[in-house]
């Protein structure tokens, strides 16, 4: 048997669960919004729920937008001679800002006079759409590489004008400070980093762990938001391939979801796009694909997420015993063999680790003889 098979859910019992007043007990879930966000995790956590939070993106309110068009207006005047657009909803923001203020047709006229290099092809759209043109592209979407390409060409006695996102890499504008340009900044929008932590790299990092059992998302721009530190972290690939593997992402509504869909990803969307239908549709999918129930001889077994019960009973696993007993119980009852469960442990073929681990998940259950050895095969689960 497969290690993907050894993952697939066993058939959720239709006995009441001892969860049943704690449907999400056991799980953990990554929420991005900022606003109305206390709603939202207040009634995940009412249903057992534990929660990482992370807001994602916080749309500047107005006192802050007169900061954005004070920065607006000194680059006009400074007419640059060259703009790094790093975000296709930044940009837009800006053009919207700029338009709000009667100074719009005045960005755009001062933008079009200078060279302007794009961070991905999402700025690459916005731009376009404003009617400018770029020179220039990152090849990997990060902002290094874009100062690398002006590095190459010489910036020295050259105005860089730089619109801004919420993980600003201050090291690429230090680079081009250093090389003899001057550089002029504008924050169309920003991320929220309360307490001056950094709580979305934190969330991508747990997310990119296989620390999070779903990462909801209600708004669109905290989607581009989260892609963008990603980029900047390096960690870009490995976050989409987390989200579709072992985290479920899921969407307030289809407008949200688009650019998870754009990323490859097949997000979890409600009937109803509203915040109480996402809840119910989380806890759902949750309690129906990822709760793991096995009735044996000497104990009632069920995970969930990452809590054990035995007969009602919370057990506390390390993360590669509770990573074995999912897979064993995903199995229910057939025998995985000692290859594909090294492999799903990443213990690299080692046979005294594989012991070591089923040893320790052993010491850990009510009856050690749950664990099966099936000579010359692998392990199972006695029923």
């Amino acid at each position: 048997m497969t290690v993907a098979h050894a993952l697939d859910p066993v058939t959720p019992s239709a006995e009441p669960s001892e969860a049943t007043d704690s449907p999400l007990d056991g799980f953990r879930i990554g929420v991005t919004s900022h606003r109305r966000s206390r709603d939202l995790i207040e009634a995940l956590e009412r249903r057992g729920a534990s929660v990482l939070h992370a807001p994602a993106l916080k749309i500047a309110p107005v006192q802050e937008d007169l900061v954005l068009i004070e920065d607006t207006r000194t680059i006009i005047e400074a007419r640059p001679d060259i703009c790094i657009a790093t975000t296709a909803y930044g940009m837009r923001r800006w053009c919207e800002a700029a338009d709000s203020f009667g100074i719009g047709e005045q960005l755009l006229e001062t933008l079009a006079a200078c060279r302007m290099f794009v961070r991905g092809p999402k700025a690459r759209g916005a731009v376009r759409a404003a009617g400018l043109a770029d020179v220039g592209i990152s090849s990997d979407e990060t902002t290094a590489t874009l100062v690398d390409m002006l590095l190459a060409e010489g910036v020295r006695g050259k105005t860089v004008a730089v619109q801004l996102h919420g993980y600003t890499d201050v090291r690429q504008l230090e680079r081009l400070r250093m090389s003899g340009a001057t550089v002029l900044t504008v924050t169309p929008y920003r991320w929220v980093k309360p307490d001056g932590e950094d709580k979305l790299p934190r969330l991508i990092e747990a997310v990119v762990g296989g620390n999070l059992d779903v990462l909801t998302f209600t708004s669109a721009p905290a989607v581009d938001a989260m892609w963008s530190t990603a980029h900047e972290m390096g960690l870009y690939r490995q976050l989409i391939e987390a989200l579709k593997g072992p985290v479920t992402v899921a969407a307030v509504g289809p407008v949200t979801a688009q650019p998870l869909v754009d990323a490859g990803l097949s997000p979890l969307i409600p009937d109803r796009y509203r915040m109480g239908a996402l809840i119910r549709l989380v806890t759902e999918h949750l309690s129906l694909n990822h709760v793991r129930r096995l009735e044996t001889k000497s104990a009632t077994i069920e995970l969930r997420g990452r809590c054990l019960r035995i007969n009602g009973e919370v057990v506390e696993l390390a993360p590669a015993p509770l990573l074995l007993l999912r897979a064993l119980l995903g199995a229910g009852g057939a025998v995985l063999s000692r290859e594909a469960l090294s492999d799903l442990l990443d213990l690299r073929g080692s046979v005294h680790a594989l012991d070591m681990t089923v040893s320790r998940l052993r010491s850990s259950l009510p009856d050690p003889k749950l664990v099966e050895t099936v000579v010359k095969r692998g392990y199972r689960l006695r029923a």
